[in-house]
């Protein structure tokens, strides 16, 4: 109930405010759009399309960098904790170890 009421007062407030004046300008302020030159964004076409003849080369980059993560990635899935330490942890504490 408080929370209408506080709802109720906070909106009658705001109906109370003056909307803020917007600035706008009346008329075209900004003229047409200016054409770009289409010279560099041909050139960078042509030197993406350079840098696509050479995909074989990057291709066999990430073939090799796939295949040493996959030996690191094999390297990591051996057992986290130790068989020794395990085999203790299994066992649970020990009666008596703390004073």
């Amino acid at each position: 109930m408080r929370t209408l009421t506080a709802l109720a007062v906070a909106l009658g407030l705001a109906a109370c405010a003056e909307p803020p004046r917007l600035d706008l300008p009346s008329g075209p302020a900004v003229g047409p759009a200016e054409l770009q030159p289409v010279g560099p964004l041909l050139a960078r076409a042509d030197a993406l399309a350079i840098s696509a003849n050479s995909a074989p080369a990057l291709a066999g980059s990430l073939q090799s960098r796939a295949a040493a993560l996959q030996a690191r990635a094999t390297g990591l899935r051996g057992p986290v904790i130790p068989p020794a330490t395990r085999a203790r942890m299994q066992d649970g504490p020990r009666q008596g170890a703390l004073p």
